[in-house]
C-alpha cells in the first residue's frame, strides 16, 4: 500500500467581511486541523477577501507575496501544514482570480490563475489565466482548477494527463447549482481516475447564498467526505495507489489516444 496523504477541506463562512476576520477564522481552525494530522488544507475560491465583493475586489487584490501571503506563510509554519487558498492576485495593472499553496517551510509550492469565467461580475474584473501547472508536495502531484474551470471536462483531463493524482478545486458555488457539486464535479474524479477536493464557502455574502457541499472524491467514484450547508472542515485519507488502480481498470487517459484525428469524423 502506498503512502497515505491526509487532506482537509475548509468550508469557511461566507459572511466574514474582512481579510483579518477570515485569517482569524483560519487561525482558530488550524490547531484542530493539525491535530487531526492533515498534510494540506484547501480553502475556497477568493477565501482571503470574499467572493461577492463587486468593484471592491480590485482594491483588495495583492501580489502573490503580499501581506495575505505572508500571514498564510506564518500560519503554515506555525502548524506545520500546507495551506492552499484563493485570493485576488495583482500583477501590475492586471488582476487574476487566483489560488496558491504554501508549504510549512514557507515555500510557495504552486499557484493557478482561473482560466475562464462564468457569466457575472468576474468577466468585468479579472484577467483570464493561461495554462495549468502541477506542483508536488510530499510526493503527490497536485493540480489546481478554480470553480468554473473544472466544469469543462477538458481541463481535468488535461491536468490528469500531465500526471496529477489530486485535483484541488476552490470554488464559490451558489446555492442554485446543487447538481454541479453533487453530480458533475465528482464525475471529474471518476473519469480521470484521480482524487478531487472541492472547497466551497457556506452561508450568505452580500446577498449571495453559497451551496456549501464541499467534498473529497476518490478515483473510483466514491466520496470520502461531504459537507452540508454550514461552515465545517472535512477530512480524507488518500491512498495514492488507488489512482494507478483506477486508471488501470478504466484506462481513459491512455485509450483517448486511440481516437486520434478520427474523433472529428464521428
Amino acid at each position: 500500500m502506498g503512502r497515505t496523504f491526509h487532506l482537509a477541506v475548509g468550508q469557511s463562512p461566507a459572511d466574514l467581511p474582512t481579510t483579518q476576520e477570515r485569517l482569524e477564522w483560519l487561525r482558530a481552525a488550524l490547531p484542530t486541523v493539525a491535530a487531526k494530522g492533515a498534510d494540506l488544507l484547501v480553502l475556497p475560491e477568493l477565501f482571503a477577501t470574499g467572493y461577492n465583493r463587486g468593484d471592491q475586489i480590485l482594491a483588495l487584490a495583492e501580489p502573490s507575496d503580499g501581506p495575505i501571503a505572508q500571514a498564510i506563510v506564518a500560519l503554515a509554519a506555525a502548524h506545520e501544514i500546507a495551506i492552499h487558498y484563493g485570493f485576488p492576485e495583482r500583477k501590475g495593472d492586471l488582476v487574476y482570480n487566483a489560488a496558491q499553496c504554501f508549504g510549512p517551510d514557507g515555500s510557495r509550492l504552486g499557484g493557478h490563475q482561473k482560466l475562464v469565467f462564468p457569466p457575472g461580475f468576474e468577466r468585468d474584473h479579472f484577467t483570464p489565466g493561461q495554462g495549468c501547472t502541477l506542483f508536488t508536495y510530499l510526493g503527490v502531484q497536485i493540480a489546481t482548477l478554480i470553480c468554473y474551470d473544472a466544469e469543462f471536462p477538458e481541463t481535468a483531463r488535461h491536468v490528469a494527463s500531465l500526471g496529477a493524482k489530486l485535483i484541488l478545486v476552490p470554488t464559490a458555488l451558489g446555492a442554485q447549482w446543487g447538481w454541479v457539486a453533487q453530480q458533475m464535479i465528482p464525475t471529474r474524479a471518476y473519469e480521470n481516475g484521480v482524487y478531487l477536493a472541492y472547497a466551497n464557502s457556506a452561508g450568505d455574502e452580500n446577498g449571495m447564498t453559497f451551496l456549501g457541499q464541499s467534498f473529497i472524491a476518490t478515483p473510483d467514484g466514491q466520496e470520502l467526505a461531504r459537507a452540508g450547508d454550514q461552515p465545517e472542515i472535512i477530512y480524507g485519507q488518500l491512498q495514492l495507489d488507488k489512482v494507478a488502480d483506477a486508471q488501470n481498470r478504466l484506462p481513459y487517459l491512455k485509450d483517448q489516444e486511440m481516437f486520434g484525428a478520427n474523433i472529428y469524423g464521428c
